[in-house]
C-alpha cells in the first residue's frame, strides 16, 4: 500500500471480514494495473482477519507452472487458439481441485489473478471460440462452481498498450486490435452476469482505482448480505 490518503483503516474495511469462504476474480485486459490492486486489496482483507489464498492463471500448481509456461513462450506463436484455451483450462482445472476448493472449504477467501473470464474475452471474443463453447468447457474444468465476485479492471485499449513492458509475452503480442476485443468481452460479460460482476474504472490513477475498487466490492458484499438476509425472512 503507498500514500496513506489511500490506505482505509481496518475500522473502514471491517465489511472484508464477511468475505471469508468467498471467491474473488481479479481480471481485466493487460495493462490494467490490477495486479497492484490485488496485493492492496489481499493486504486490506488481511488486516481485517481473515485468511486470503492468493492465486495466479495460468498456474499456481506445479503443474499449472509448467503449462503457463509453455502458454506464454513467445516461441510458441503457432499455437491454436483452440490449443490455447484448452491449455489455460487444464491449469484450471489442476487449480481448482488442488487449491481453490481446499481454500474454500476452510473458510478462506480466495482471490484469484484470472480465471473463466480471462478465456471468455481472450480466446472467445477476441479470439473467436464461440462462448458457450468455453463455457462447457469450464464447468468440466471446474466442477461446475464459479466465482462469487469477477472484478473486471476496465482500462482504454490505448492507455493499456502503452503500460505494456516492451518484453511482451506471446498474449500481449497479439496487437491493438486484439486488444480492443479483449476490452469489449470482458464489459460483454459484466453485463450478461451484472449479479455476479464489478467493473472498475483503471484508467485512472492507481490511487483512484483502489478507491474504486472498494467501493464496488463493498457494495456487492452489502447486496449479498441483503440477499441473504431477505431469503432467511
Amino acid at each position: 500500500m503507498s500514500a496513506p490518503d489511500i490506505a482505509p483503516t481496518v475500522a473502514d474495511t471491517a465489511w472484508m471480514s464477511s468475505l471469508g469462504g468467498c471467491f474473488v476474480v481479479f481480471d481485466g485486459p493487460d495493462g490494467s494495473g490490477k495486479s497492484t490492486q490485488f496485493r492492496r486489496f489481499a493486504d486490506l482483507a488481511r488486516a481485517t482477519g481473515i485468511e486470503v489464498v492468493e492465486v495466479r492463471e495460468p498456474g499456481g500448481t506445479a503443474i499449472g507452472e509448467k503449462i503457463r509456461a509453455i502458454l506464454l513462450d513467445p516461441a510458441n506463436a503457432e499455437m491454436t487458439t483452440r490449443s490455447e484455451m484448452l491449455l489455460y483450462m487444464a491449469s484450471r482445472a489442476q487449480l481448482y481441485e488442488q487449491r481453490i476448493a481446499p481454500a474454500i472449504a476452510s473458510g478462506a477467501l480466495v482471490l484469484a489473478d484470472r480465471f473463466v473470464s480471462s478465456t471468455l474475452a481472450y480466446q472467445g471474443t477476441a479470439g473467436g471460440i464461440d462462448e458457450e463453447e468455453i463455457l462447457a468447457v469450464g464447468k468440466v474444468a471446474t466442477g461446475n462452481h464459479w466465482p462469487d465476485l469477477t472484478v473486471v479492471f476496465d482500462v482504454d485499449t490505448d492507455v493499456a498498450m502503452k503500460r505494456l513492458s516492451p518484453l511482451l509475452d506471446r498474449m500481449e503480442q497479439k496487437g491493438v486490435d486484439f486488444h480492443a476485443r479483449v476490452r469489449s468481452g470482458y464489459l460483454a460479460q459484466a453485463s450478461r452476469w451484472a449479479h455476479r460482476y464489478a467493473v472498475v474504472n483503471a484508467s485512472v490513477a492507481p490511487d483512484a482505482v483502489t478507491h474504486g475498487l472498494l467501493g464496488a466490492v463493498a457494495a456487492w458484499t452489502a447486496q449479498r448480505s441483503a440477499t441473504r438476509s431477505g431469503a432467511h425472512k
